[in-house]
Parts: C-alpha cells; structure tokens; sequence
C-alpha cells in the first residue's frame, strides 16, 4: 500500500473508517455503487472540448486555454492530479500570456464525477490562485457537490494505491 495519505486533512476518525473499509475490501465497491457513471473522453481533443465547455459555462471572462491535455507523468513526478500553468511571454512589443491545464492521466478510467471534480478545479486556478475562501466558493458555484467529490476522489486513490500496491 501507498505511503501517502490522501485523507491526512480529514479528522482522525474518519480516516479510521475509511481504512478500515479498504481493508475489509468494501470500500472499492461502495465508491462504484456512488460513481457507477464512466466517461468516454479519452483523447487530449475530447478533454480540450470537456474543459472548454465548462469554461463557457462558468468562466466565460477568464483568460482563454491555450491547452489542455492527459499527462501521464503528472502523477509521478509532481504528486498532483491536475495542473494549471500561466505563462506570460514577450513576443514582438506584445505581452502573450498562455494557460495550460493537464491532468493526470489516471482520470481516463476514473468515474465521471471525478474527472469533472479535477476540471472544475483546475479551472478555479484561472480566477483563483490560491487554495482560499473564494476558490473553492468558485468551485461550489461551478460543482455543488465538490466538497463530497473531493472527500470520495481522495477514497477512490486510495483504491488505487492499494490495487498498483497487489
């Protein structure tokens, strides 16, 4: 099993509960009873058009994307699920600036809710910077239930870890 502990913010007893149904081996099935919905967007061109959709939605006055892609190194090298980059460029007399998004590619076979979970956040980077008050209000206003989402996604890695770990 994984070192890393994807629940350590959460209270302690709810930690324990978790653990204690990933080594009953009942907390892989809880999670797809929860998250039965899986999602078809599996290509960097799909998940462009997924993250570009949202962004309309919810963001139409953020800066634009320049692109979003899978990454399959993301989980490994950084330890994050998704990243936003912002990079401001001089080209001619012109500031350019570029925003990209990329997520791990771990989430092509992670339910629906979870890939939205990601975007959403990723997406709450363009307005928000920081993990305050007012991004994850952003990320209310845009997945209502992300708190949950978050809270399950974390489960979900550990089902992950557990099953790479056999």
């Amino acid at each position: 099993m994984s070192d890393r502990n994807y629940l350590a913010a959460y209270p302690l007893e709810l930690q324990q509960q978790v653990q204690a149904l990933l080594q009953d081996g009942r907390l892989a099935a809880h999670l797809e009873r929860k998250y039965p919905e899986r999602h078809a967007i599996q290509s960097d061109v799909a998940l462009y058009e997924y993250v570009s959709g949202l962004k309309q939605r919810y963001l139409r006055n953020a800066p634009p994307l320049s692109k979003v892609q899978y990454d399959s190194k993301l989980r490994v090298v950084q330890h994050a699920l998704g990243t936003h980059t912002h990079v401001s460029r001089v080209q001619g007399g012109k500031l350019k600036a570029k925003n990209e998004i990329r997520v791990a590619t771990l989430f092509r076979e992670a339910p629906a809710a979870f890939l939205r979970m990601i975007v959403v956040h990723e997406l709450a980077h363009l307005k928000e910077k920081d993990h305050d008050r007012a991004f994850y209000q952003l990320c209310t206003h845009m997945e209502p239930g992300y708190h949950q989402l978050e809270f399950d996604l974390r489960a979900w890695l550990m089902v992950q870890d557990s099953l790479t770990a056999t």
